[in-house]
């Protein structure tokens, strides 16, 4: 199915119509006037038909009094195996609108965006629908138009509606191609004849020449070989500067490397004083630590004697106030005691504060006694501090002794060194000078040789300059007595010698090419044959079982096939008994032709590959009987496929209570309505 629903809009007699589709057939049937055929021309306007039946310009399809008309298809994109006809559109169902304006503009859309007439085509593509074939929509009168076409247009109708078309225009390209082939191998020939003459001519001029060239590439040789002797002797001279400049530049390089060792050692020996100053400072740090101990340990020993006379001071103090305290012991008591200013209420606020004083005189007894300890301890470290200090003293003499050396040698590596660079500065000084007229040398070498390949590639020179002069002068004389020779002769004897050899091989190319163009020809021409034979076989079979029907015989044949150009379709048909003639508007009545026409269809369209088909009043002219028998053939035809037919007819009668989609078309007051028939 291709078209789920017609939407019209201010279209033709329509005001507002919506006009649903289904698969298989739909009958569209109504009174002659009522609107029938504008829904065929709005289908036909909204895929961008050509044709359009009653109007020549699309603005008058607009309805009357309107200012714009507008034509929906509502198309089935719907997936079919899977897959979507248009699969960029990820949806099943896609809008295409034709909108129509007065003044003349009129453009289509697609799901509402504005598209071209190149879009809508290559969408109809995907679905696989040509709506300009007379066999897919068939519109009013167009049965008597289809009657009168040529045979070779007829032909080309049937090809496309069945998918053909390429196998034809695979043959067309094919014969074009060999036309090409065959005018251009004609052209071919007539130049080869004319480059054939002149090369003749040149060829006896060649000859001539010959000699000429012979003592012009001889000249040509000796300038040559006397430019690059210039550049020779230009080369020796270079060499020996050359030479000159490899030897400064390895003394310089020699010195460089005393340079780098002489500036390595400097480096080395100032990290080895920096070494010796840190050891040095490493060892001041200790001694200067040793010293301070030593002078703690030499304070203590001084202070030993004060010590003891401490000491002696805090035990006289201290049998004192045991005196002291026994008195007060007595005077708590009641007794009597020698020592005034004391009362008995006083006396044990001083009792206290001697036993106070007796406990502090034995803490410093002991604190004494610790201190005496420590001096001791001085007195024995004293002379192991002595034999450290010495030791220290002895190695910072001797850091002290190294760092002068290593100053020493330090200053003579540097005195090496600026010596050295003075000596570097001289000679880079000279490699410049020398560069300089390498340089010079180079630039010469350069010109001379730019002169000498003009000459020519270089080349192993063996004679002086003035040798080869002499050589060059004997050739100028006798060149001077054949200056009467064209000086052209070598290129246009080439030229047309080498026109001629490729005018020989696009010769034979084109015969080639011909060959191949003529087997292609052939080969297409087969397979195109053959299909047209097998798909005319079938139809021209299924015609004529359709016919039976209609009291009628017949068959369509193929005429012309050998030239596909002039290859076309023949119908012959007879009723009632009478031998079959060719269909046209002379031979059969108008409803002997319709007939024909729709048994023409019906054969056909197990082979089209549209998903819809429509036709409009197909039965015009055809007695109830051939009616009928139509109407149940289409139904047939269709019947179990996957194809929409629309077809138009004010006769209803003979698609009743088949199961088809019927719809019914009425004209009230100069508006067409539409209605489905359930």
């Amino acid at each position: 199915m291709l078209i789920k629903e017609i939407i019209l809009e201010n279209f033709m007699s329509y005001e507002y119509a919506r006009i649903p589709l289904k698969p298989g057939i739909n009958i569209i049937c109504g009174p002659n006037g009522a609107g029938k055929s504008s829904i065929l021309v709005g289908i036909s306007v909204a895929l961008g038909q050509s044709y359009t039946e009653r109007s020549k310009k699309l603005s008058d399809l607009i309805r009357r009094g309107k200012d714009i008309g507008r034509v929906t298809l509502v198309l089935d994109n719907s997936r079919r195996g899977g897959r979507r006809p248009v699969r960029r559109i990820n949806k099943d169902q896609i809008y295409l609108t034709r909108v129509l304006r007065r003044d003349g503009k009129y453009w289509f859309e697609i799901d509402n965006a504005h598209a071209t007439k190149a879009e809508v085509v290559r969408l109809l593509s995907r679905f696989k629908v040509d709506p300009d074939n007379m066999l897919i929509i068939m519109h009013q009168d167009m049965a008597e138009q289809f009657v009168i076409l040529p045979p070779q247009e007829k032909l080309k109708l049937v090809e496309a509606a069945a998918g053909l078309e390429s196998y034809r225009r695979n043959v067309l390209e094919a014969r074009n191609k060999l036309r090409r082939i065959l005018s251009q191998e004609d052209s071919l020939k007539k130049m080869l004849e004319s480059a054939e003459e002149t090369l003749s001519y040149w060829r006896e001029q060649y000859e001539r020449f010959q000699q000429r060239k012979q003592l012009l590439m001889k000249r040509r040789f000796l300038e040559r070989e006397l430019a690059w002797a210039e550049v020779a002797r230009i080369e020796g001279e270079f060499s020996e500067v050359r030479s000159k400049l490899n030897e400064r530049k390895a003394e310089l390089e020699r010195i460089l490397e005393e340079i780098r060792f002489s500036g390595g050692e400097v480096n080395k020996l100032r990290s080895e004083l920096e070494n010796a100053k840190a050891s040095w400072r490493k060892f001041f740090d200790e001694r200067l630590t040793l010293e301070r101990e030593k002078a703690k340990h030499e304070f203590n020993v001084q202070n030993a004697e004060m010590l003891s006379d401490i000491q002696s001071l805090v035990e006289d103090g201290r049998r004192m106030i045991d005196d002291f305290i026994g008195g007060l012991g007595l005077i708590e008591e009641g007794a009597s005691y020698p020592y005034s200013g004391i009362d008995t209420n006083h006396a044990s606020e001083a009792l206290s504060a001697a036993k106070n004083l007796k406990k502090w005189s034995g803490e410093l007894n002991a604190k004494i006694t610790k201190i005496r300890e420590a001096v001791e301890k001085s007195r024995r470290s004293l002379p192991i501090l002595e034999e450290e200090l010495s030791d220290i003293k002895g190695k910072m003499q001797k850091i002290s002794e190294d760092i002068e050396k290593l100053n020493e040698r330090i200053l003579k590596e540097r005195i090496n060194l600026a010596i050295l660079e003075y000596r570097r500065r001289e000679i880079e000084s000279e490699i410049r000078e020398i560069e300089r007229k390498i340089k010079y040398l180079k630039e010469r070498i350069a010109e001379a040789t730019s002169r000498a390949e003009e000459k020519g590639s270089r080349i192993a020179v063996l004679r002086s300059p003035d040798e080869i002069l002499d050589e060059i002068r004997m050739i100028d004389g006798r060149l001077s007595a054949m200056a009467d020779i064209p000086g052209d002769v070598e290129r246009m004897y080439e030229s047309y010698s080498k026109l001629y050899l490729e005018l020989q091989e696009k010769a034979r190319l084109a015969a080639e090419n011909r060959e191949k163009a003529l087997a292609e020809v052939e080969q297409r021409m087969a397979t195109w044959r053959r299909l047209i034979r097998d798909l005319l076989s079938s139809v021209s079979s299924q015609y004529e079982k359709i016919l039976a029907y209609a009291n009628g015989t017949g068959y369509v044949r193929l005429v012309n096939d050998e030239d596909i150009e002039s290859a076309g379709i023949e119908i012959y048909v007879g009723f009632r008994g009478a031998k079959p003639v060719p269909l046209n508007i002379y031979s059969q009545s108008g409803g002997e032709r319709s007939t024909s026409v729709m048994a023409f269809l019906l054969a056909l369209q197990q082979h089209i590959k549209s998903p819809f088909r429509a036709i409009d009043e197909y039965d015009v002219h055809m007695d109830p009987r051939n009616r009928e028998v139509i109407a149940n053939l289409l139904i047939s035809a269709v019947e179990g496929s996957d194809v929409q037919y629309l077809a138009i007819t004010p006769n209803q009668t003979y698609f009743e209570g088949k199961g088809i989609h019927m719809i019914t078309v009425q004209n009230i007051e100069g508006t067409s309505v539409v209605m489905e028939v359930t």
